[in-house]
């Protein structure tokens, strides 16, 4: 499952190069940190983005459009994989180690 947020790191990291390395990749796993909570907290697909936004979360603003990246990954999957794994935790490591590859992949993209 983590491997495909990959993909949505690549589309969803491309806004937000410019707060540096660290931050984005911690930023990122805030959101599906916070994404895998209200699934399971039953909290429906179609629901997610208002109750995330009405929670008031400490991500900085432009980072809310990576809800729409990162929600088909959480809800795709099961949630009894979902209580076996922090995935923000995974996310945020996944980031940082294929950070070279990520840019890699938008400059090749872009032009």
């Amino acid at each position: 499952m983590v491997r495909y947020t990959l993909v949505a790191l690549m589309l969803s990291s491309a806004a937000y190069a410019a707060d540096g390395k660290e931050d984005t990749c911690m930023y990122q796993g805030q959101v599906i940190k916070a994404i895998q909570d209200a699934r399971l907290d039953k909290v429906k697909a179609k629901d997610l983005e208002e109750y995330l936004l009405a929670s008031e979360p400490t991500w900085p603003e432009n980072y809310n459009a990576a809800i729409l990246h990162f929600a088909p990954v959480v809800y795709g999957a099961k949630k009894r994989d979902l209580k076996k794994i922090d995935l923000g935790a995974q996310v945020e490591q996944q980031c940082l180690d294929n950070w070279d590859q990520i840019q890699e992949m938008q400059k090749s993209a872009s032009n």
